[in-house]
């Protein structure tokens, strides 16, 4: 059993007029999820909710969630986006991109698609733990740009994977054994399009999280929040107590309503 600490902050930023991010936090479970509405198609606003809410639907059913009840979750998502635009667009595309993190036996599993991510402090050394689905990495695999181009390319908007764009989804995950005092952040891309892996790591030493989670979403307001900004913090306080969950959830991270269109 594990003491955690969680809390979730979304923003529409300064550009956008809708917020087209999703995320939940179910820490009673051991789940939290960020999403990201795909922007330039029809349907990405209701492609984010529909991953949430299936995720949500699906574990909330089980005590205790395995690695197999989000990958089948997922799964479903993908197929409701999909029935979703050919029944009510006419077909066209619609889209979510999704990063979630899973606690079970003593291990977080980490699940993804697109270009939201999951970070984890740990050691006070910061690492990137997804690795983005998108064109400019694929560019990178094959020698054709630099690593330190990716940000600012032309294609640096384009992802390879989400959900709802294809009729199969090919999940990608990865999993570790948890540290006591493990920190980790997810988030949808309109973070760190503002901020640098360093900036981020900065605000993320603050023992209180809540307050570290409302800084991030604050500097990425003061760099220019052109996108939608959501971030969700999970702290590990201890291995060996009582499953313990403090909740603190802003009310967009739960708001079910019509968003709209990203990327």
């Amino acid at each position: 059993m594990m003491s955690v600490t969680s809390h979730g902050q979304s923003h529409k930023g300064l550009v956008r007029q809708l917020n087209e991010d999703a995320c939940l936090l179910l820490p009673e479970y051991g789940v939290w999820v960020v999403a990201d509405g795909m922007g330039g198609h029809a349907a990405g606003d209701v492609a984010s909710q529909l991953v949430i809410s299936t995720i949500r639907d699906a574990v909330v059913k089980t005590d205790q969630p395995k690695p197999e009840t989000i990958c089948t979750a997922l799964e479903q998502a993908n197929q409701k986006v999909v029935e979703y635009c050919q029944q009510h667009k006419q077909g066209e595309l619609g889209g979510s991109t999704v990063v979630v993190l899973l606690f079970y036996r003593q291990q977080y599993h980490v699940f993804w698609l697109g270009d939201s991510r999951l970070y984890l402090l740990r050691n006070n050394e910061l690492r990137q733990v997804t690795r983005d689905h998108s064109q400019v990495n694929d560019m990178i695999d094959q020698g054709l740009i630099a690593a330190d181009e990716a940000e600012t390319h032309e294609l640096a908007n384009v992802i390879t994977r989400a959900v709802g764009v294809q009729g199969q989804v090919s999940v990608a995950s990865l999993n570790e054994a948890i540290e006591e005092g493990d920190l980790f952040l997810l988030c949808t891309d309109g973070l760190n399009k503002e901020l640098s892996d360093v900036e981020i790591q900065s605000y993320l030493h603050h023992h209180d999280i809540e307050a570290a989670n409302r800084a991030l979403i604050h500097m990425s307001l003061v760099a220019g929040a052109r996108d939608n900004v959501t971030c969700v913090l999970v702290k590990v306080n201890s291995l060996n107590s009582t499953f313990i969950t403090n909740r603190y959830i802003s009310a967009e991270c739960n708001k079910t309503v019509p968003i709209s269109l990203k990327k």
